[in-house]
């Protein structure tokens, strides 16, 4: 059986201001920029991935039904990213003061604790330490 093979995974968000949006994943994630193009997208590595930052757009000739669009509605999510982190508690503190907002403080679940927050757009993001 063929196997499918590429180069790299990016991940994208559609977020409404390129550069805030940036400006955060680099000041609160200590990601680093690999690129920007034009106002409109912004390419960041983030821990060894790839993280794409674009605004919204209209259908195009190769998406002809699809429209790029912030979340509307934060409390409604079809998909998060998560970072398995040693110490919950400490990663927490830290992130809070790099101007993460936090849904709650960290939250022992048995086997796991876990907190969750959301970027400038939205998008939520949670931190978990297995226990």
């Amino acid at each position: 059986m063929e196997r499918f093979e590429a180069e790299a995974l990016t991940h994208m968000l559609v977020v409404a201001d390129t550069a805030a949006s940036r400006d955060w994943y680099v000041s609160v994630l200590d990601a680093k920029i690999y690129g920007e193009y034009g106002g409109s997208s912004v390419v960041l590595d983030l821990m060894g991935n790839w993280l794409l930052l674009v605004t919204g757009g209209e259908p195009s000739p190769d998406k002809p039904t699809i429209t790029l669009a912030a979340p509307k509605n934060p409390d409604r999510v079809s998909g998060q990213i998560i970072f398995r982190v040693n110490d919950c508690r400490s990663t927490f503190e830290l992130l809070s003061r790099r101007g993460a907002e936090f849904l709650t403080p960290p939250v022992d679940r048995g086997g796991e604790i876990r907190a969750f927050f959301r970027d400038p757009d939205g998008h939520l993001f949670e931190i978990s330490e297995l226990t």
